[in-house]
């Protein structure tokens, strides 16, 4: 124990009383790490905390330069959060935050970064409009050199947030009072980290590199206040540390060199090596980041997606990245990896960050222990009618894309999720511009439902079917040889291409108020019989690059996760990892890729896509027990040309159309008599229970609910 004295008195009250208040000091800043671990400078200081803060539906109110704030929040927690403090859920489009510190940076210039805020944000400093930024997941980033002051700071941030317009990437923010469905609890102003950073006299902007397998490294900057007599430097500390520099004088320098001795980043052996980028003014460093690179290469080889030069299947799981008490933020940084672990834990390799942009510091935690992600935009909330949509999307997306690019774990970009057919322009543009600033990944263009690009580079599907029996038989050799179909039948199949389904699953366990996908499991080994089926279901099919279960945990309303919300097991982890990491036939698999189908097919019955060569069907839309027998009389029924039926972005292809309930359609065909046929298949799109006889006998009926194109069978 330990006491001072002074003028004969002893101080130790005094320190006992002020020891704990210091404590409490040291912990008042939530997530205090660094947010960039991927650009980490020495100089930088965290501005989250408590801060004063008023929310109004009147859009004209301004508290840029003064005004009242009511409360307090604790950033970087959103309203809605518990952890905010406030934990309001109610519909808001306005939330105004103010903050006065002392800066206690000491490089020649400064930045201020909000590592995200929900939606249109303004921010002031010191009375002086720093800028307007639009999108509620990429970083806002302003130079303040010039209104920075070392005491006394006002820092001012509005946030324009209105859910309902159409106008807003939301992702799985309900559009209701309350969560409901597939929609939860929304996120409204700050919901990221705000922070100063102090950089050099020049200094880099931004960066990114290329590292591949083979030990290629590029990479290149962005220069701010560039000047003749500057070089870049980027060194990689591998095993033999590879050393590069170039002239800096121009805005956007590049480097580029081959490692020597380096371990390539893999899911097995995650190795990371420490980058240091320097920019130099006659050999004195003038501005200076870390960051950490991961030799490995994704590339695509017919129906595979390689990493390394291998088959990996992607054993994924879709992550929402929502919490109790954070919603969209983590309460910690440990609750970040601790996801990540979890998942490991329970057999997957990787997971969908599905409808949410996370935060650096998880895909940095990723990085480190070898986890594949799929990078995604909550594009939710659009309505696609609305032109005015597309520019802020776009701009969005690329910042998004910006902003990880450089990340070893992430191995495909997915910007968009069940998407009407109104969206496939954008959808295009959006991949096509993806591929523009990052050649090295694949990119889907949506995942499941419309898609609409010529070209796309892998396929997907979601299938929520329970029934073991009829998912496998929908999905047992699907996209290998035989499933090749001429062109003309094609909106987008034009070759073979990776593909896998991209959601399944989501067995509900004790619901309750809540809800799963089919009926609740009763026993714990019905849950785990239905899981192994559907799952194996997958991994024995070797023409699939991966999977993604739905999902890691539950989220409010929606309890179909391996985990609980709170992150609690549901059963051991070893049950699940059994049947997620049991071994596939895509890794097992030594069979080259599928050839394109070149096989000369010959017509007999026609489609719709065969033009002149489509046939008049006998119709009717009521029909006795007996129609379809070979003798039946159908002279009666109506003739009609395909296709039938109601369906959104097929317009064109529908001649007859049809809304009743049931149609009945019979044709007399011949087989060429002089021909030896060796595969008959049936090309069909289908909605609802189909059923095909062939000389009266059962020939096919479907195997799932629906499909969303020409398919053979």
């Amino acid at each position: 124990m330990l006491a001072w004295q002074f003028g004969g008195r002893t101080w130790l009250p005094l320190l006992l009383l002020l020891f704990p208040a210091c404590l409490m000091a040291l912990q008042s800043v939530p997530r205090p790490e660094h947010p960039r671990p991927d650009q980490q400078r020495a100089d930088w200081q965290n501005l989250n905390g408590s801060w004063e803060f008023f929310e109004t539906d009147d859009d004209a109110a301004d508290l840029s330069v003064g005004g009242a704030f009511p409360d307090r929040i604790v950033v970087p927690f959103a309203r809605e959060s518990r952890l905010s403090g406030l934990a309001r859920t109610g519909f808001i489009n306005n939330v105004w935050y103010r903050r006065t510190f002392d800066s206690d940076l000491t490089s020649p210039r400064q930045r201020l970064h909000i590592m995200a805020a929900d939606y249109r944000t303004r921010v002031w400093l010191n009375g002086h409009l720093l800028g307007t930024h639009i999108g509620g997941n990429a970083p806002i980033t302003y130079e303040v050199t010039e209104y920075l002051k070392p005491k006394g700071n006002v820092l001012v941030v509005h946030c324009y947030d209105n859910p309902r317009s159409g106008l807003q990437p939301l992702g799985k923010q309900a559009l209701t009072e309350q969560s409901e469905g597939i929609f939860y609890t929304r996120t409204t102003g700050i919901w990221q980290t705000v922070w100063l950073e102090g950089v050099g006299d020049a200094y880099i902007r931004d960066a990114h590199y290329v590292a591949d397998a083979d030990g290629r490294f590029e990479l290149m900057a962005e220069i701010e206040h560039a000047r003749p007599g500057l070089e870049l430097e980027c060194t990689v500390e591998t095993d033999d540390p590879l050393v590069l520099r170039t002239s800096a004088e121009v805005a956007q320098p590049m480097v580029r060199g081959r490692a020597g001795a380096f371990t390539a980043w893999s899911v097995e052996r995650p190795q990371l090596y420490r980058g240091v980028v320097r920019l130099l003014e006659d050999g004195v460093e003038v501005d200076r980041f870390t960051t950490y690179v991961g030799f490995r290469t994704v590339q695509i080889r017919g129906h595979q997606i390689l990493l390394n030069g291998k088959p990996v299947f992607q054993r994924l799981v879709l992550d929402q990245g929502f919490y109790p008490e954070g919603v969209w933020t983590a309460p910690s940084d440990d609750a970040l990896r601790n996801d990540i672990v979890l998942a490991q834990q329970a057999g997957f390799n990787g997971a969908r960050l599905h409808q949410k942009v996370f935060e650096p510091r998880f895909l940095y935690h990723a990085a480190t222990l070898g986890y594949l992600c799929w990078g995604e935009f909550p594009n939710y909330g659009a309505n696609h009618a609305l032109t005015a949509i597309e520019r802020p999307w776009i701009e969005e997306w690329v910042e998004v894309v910006r902003r990880d690019r450089s990340q070893p774990a992430i191995i495909g970009w997915c910007p968009f999720n069940e998407t009407d057919p109104r969206a496939i322009p954008l959808q295009g543009t959006i991949v096509r511009a993806t591929r523009l600033m990052d050649p090295t990944r694949p990119c889907l263009e949506t995942s499941g439902w419309s898609h609409g690009m010529a070209d796309p580079a892998i396929l997907d599907a979601h299938d929520y079917e329970q029934r073991i029996d009829i998912f496998r038989a929908r999905w047992v050799n699907h996209n290998g040889p035989i499933a090749a179909l001429p062109s003309r039948y094609q909106r987008t199949l034009v070759r073979v291409r990776p593909f896998m389904v991209s959601e399944y699953g989501g067995i509900g366990w004790a619901t309750g108020t809540g809800w799963g996908y089919g009926a609740v499991p009763q026993t714990e080994e019905e849950f785990f019989t239905r899981l192994q089926g559907l799952t194996q279901a997958l991994l024995d099919n070797p023409y699939h690059f991966g999977f993604v279960y739905t999902q890691l945990t539950d989220v409010e309303q929606e309890r179909n996760g391996v985990y609980t919300y709170d992150r609690q097991p549901k059963f051991a982890s070893e049950k699940f990892a059994a049947i997620f990491g049991a071994p596939a036939a895509y890794e097992a698999s030594e069979m080259a890729a599928p050839p394109a189908d070149d096989r000369a097919w010959e017509l007999i019955v026609g489609a719709r896509p065969d033009g002149a060569e489509a046939p008049t069907w006998r119709m009717a839309l009521e029909a006795p027990e007996d129609w379809m027998k070979v003798g039946f009389n159908d002279t009666a029924w109506a003739t009609a040309r395909g296709a039938f039926g109601q369906k959104e972005g097929w317009e064109e292809q529908i001649q007859t159309p049809w809304t009743t309930p049931d149609i009945y359609l019979r044709r007399t065909f011949q087989l060429p008599a002089d021909r030896v046929i060796g595969v008959v298949s049936l090309v069909i799109h289908f909605d609802n229970a189909t059923h095909v006889y062939l000389n009266g006998e059962l020939l096919w009926e479907n195997p799932r609910s629906w499909n969303d194109r020409y398919e053979m069978f």
